[in-house]
């Protein structure tokens, strides 16, 4: 038997109204008070703050243990590109079961040339394959990390994808294994772009239609960088 949904009064509206509303103004400023190292961004839906990256470790840990925030959810990693002051950033995101809420931590690398950041898979453990992954598409350094090996690609594979000079098409790059090589004759080669998830166009030159993709589709005039 299909049991009916709850009724909804007024008394459990208001119930649910505080629900959505505890990581509010009030609980912004008092963690900003709290970690003075803190300083708000503006975003459109998670309070979001800016942390010295001196400081992720002493965040996260008072984080878990007394603000209850005790689940990581997400951490990743953004590239502002090769003419940025500041290219590389790191950012987590946080949930709550007490607060029902999520925060989410921007930290800047201070290097732009060899990326680091503490790890925080000591303190939160979902971090270690989120940090593996980080480093595997972006090259940062996770200091203090257990096993800092790549996740997705191969050990010696000698790129970061998801940096902003990497072609959206691929670069062609030997397979690691002899053997395997010598059998399939096969190498991994990039993968044709038409039609694909970063092509808005299929009509004429790709870097027509999506600027990021100059010279990078099988179906350009002029080569492919490498």
């Amino acid at each position: 038997m299909v049991k009916s949904p709850p009724c909804v009064t007024s008394e459990n509206q208001r119930s649910f109204q505080l629900v959505e509303d505890m990581i509010d103004e009030e609980f912004a400023q008092k963690l900003l008070e709290k970690h003075e190292f803190l300083s708000e961004m503006e975003s459109v839906d998670c309070l979001t703050v800016e942390c010295p990256c001196s400081e992720v470790e002493a965040l996260s840990l008072s984080l878990r243990d007394e603000d209850g925030f005790d689940m990581l959810v997400d951490l990743t990693a953004i590239d502002h590109g090769e003419d940025a002051e500041g290219r590389f950033s790191t950012v987590m995101h946080f949930y709550s079961l007490i607060h029902r809420g999520y925060l989410r931590v921007h930290s800047s690398c201070s290097d732009n040339e060899k990326p680091s950041m503490p790890s925080i898979s000591e303190i939160y453990p979902a971090a270690n394959w989120h940090e593996r992954e980080t480093y595997d598409m972006f090259g940062i350094d996770f200091l203090g990390h257990p096993d800092l090996r790549r996740i997705l690609m191969w050990d010696d594979y000698p790129y970061f994808p998801l940096r902003k000079e990497f072609p959206l098409a691929g670069i062609d790059t030997p397979l690691p294994a002899d053997d395997v090589a010598e059998v399939t004759q096969a190498s991994v080669e990039p993968a044709p772009m038409m039609g694909g998830p970063f092509v808005s166009s299929g009509d004429g030159p790709m870097s027509d239609s999506e600027p990021r993709a100059r010279d990078e589709s099988w179906t350009e005039e002029s080569e492919k960088p490498v």
